[in-house]
Formats: structure tokens, C-alpha cells, sequence
């Protein structure tokens, strides 16, 4: 039991580390002497946990998904309004991607699909379901248009929000994330928006702040 949890211990240390690097070098300048530098750990230690550079960015990933998960559950468990949770998901998200660098990691090698061997598709086919979910249960509810088609919303959605982040990244290291989140629906929301619900625009700006 000691060795199992002392293992886990390297384990997510290595990855803490590797996220460091990746999320500074990305996936293709990033060497596995620097991730196991950031991680305070030998080569052979690193390779004992992670066979290869692939694996451990899938890992990266995989503890960056968790997490976003794990607070989107949270969110969503608060029984608000589909179409409200849907857009607070986008705030607490871009505030994660400001603040957690395993975050940060994770989707920088997400959308970095060319440098894997196996592009990463489980992320986006996780927020694509929540968020069809969602904007039906906004349908459902009466805020969105009854006409609209989720799913295809839910393409736009995730397709647009993934743009957003990494121009926003490019242009400023994500410094005005929020503000670009909250000019993503400052645009959507008049196209989709019952018509008798036009008056809840300001209270859903307001969630992304």
C-alpha cells in the first residue's frame, strides 16, 4: 500500500511537471530531460511511469479533462437553467484556463492535434454531449428558440469557444480570455434567444466576469 501510494505521488508529480512544459514549450519542443527536470525526478523514474513522450501528454490531458469535468459536475449540479449553466461553464473554464497550469497544458495539447499519434478526441465529444444537453434542456425550458437545432448549436458552441481561447492565447497569453468569452455571447445569445426572453441577456453577460 505504501509503495501503491508513493507511486501515485511520482506519478502525479511527473505530471505536474510535464504540464509545466508543455504548457510553456507545447508538445513538440518539449523534452523529456526538461519534464523530468520540472518534476524533480530521474529519466529512468520518468520512463518507469511513462514509456514515451505520447503517453505522458495523454496523461496531461487526461488529468487536465478531469478536472474541467469535474468542475463543469459541480456547476451543473446546481439545477440552474440549461442555457445559464451552459454559459457559466464557459466563465469557469476560462478561469481555469487562467489559473491551472494542467488546465492550461492539457488544452494546449488537445488542439495541438498534429503532434500526437492519435489525435485526442474524448474531450471534445465529452463538451460537445454536455453541451447538446444543455441547449436542449434550454429549449425545453423556454429560453432558447424552439426551432434550433442542438446538437448542431452545441458544434458551433465548442468549435467557437476552442477558436476564442487559442486566438486569445496567441494575442495575450489569455490575459483578456474572459472579456473575448463574454463577446462570444454577446454575438450568440441575440441569434438564440427566444423571443420572449430577451430581457435575460444582461443577467447572462453578467455570469462571465
Amino acid at each position: 500500500m505504501v509503495k501503491q501510494v508513493r507511486a501515485q505521488v511520482t506519478r502525479d508529480t511527473i505530471v505536474d511537471g510535464a504540464a509545466q512544459v508543455f504548457g510553456r514549450r507545447g508538445y513538440g519542443l518539449a523534452s523529456i530531460a526538461d519534464i523530468a527536470q520540472a518534476a524533480g525526478v530521474t529519466k529512468g523514474a520518468l520512463y518507469f511511469h511513462f514509456p514515451s513522450k505520447d503517453e505522458l501528454a495523454r496523461a496531461v490531458i487526461d488529468e487536465q479533462h478531469r478536472r474541467t469535468m469535474e468542475a463543469a459536475g459541480a456547476v451543473i449540479a446546481e439545477g440552474r437553467p440549461g442555457l445559464e449553466t451552459m454559459v457559466l461553464l464557459s466563465a469557469v473554464l476560462a478561469r481555469q484556463l487562467l489559473t491551472d497550469p494542467v488546465v492550461q497544458a492539457g488544452i494546449r495539447l488537445t488542439t495541438d492535434v498534429a503532434s500526437l499519434d492519435d489525435p485526442v478526441t474524448g474531450p471534445y465529444r465529452d463538451w460537445l454531449r454536455t453541451a447538446e444537453q444543455l441547449f436542449r434542456q434550454g429549449v425545453d425550458e423556454g429560453d432558447l428558440r424552439a426551432d434550433l437545432d442542438a446538437a448542431m448549436l452545441s458544434r458551433v458552441v465548442v468549435a467557437s469557444y476552442t477558436g476564442v481561447q487559442l486566438v486569445s492565447e496567441t494575442f495575450s497569453h489569455r490575459a483578456d480570455l474572459l472579456q473575448r468569452v463574454r463577446e462570444l455571447w454577446i454575438v450568440l445569445l441575440p441569434g438564440i434567444l427566444a423571443s420572449d426572453r430577451s430581457e435575460t441577456l444582461g443577467h447572462l453577460l453578467e455570469l462571465v466576469r
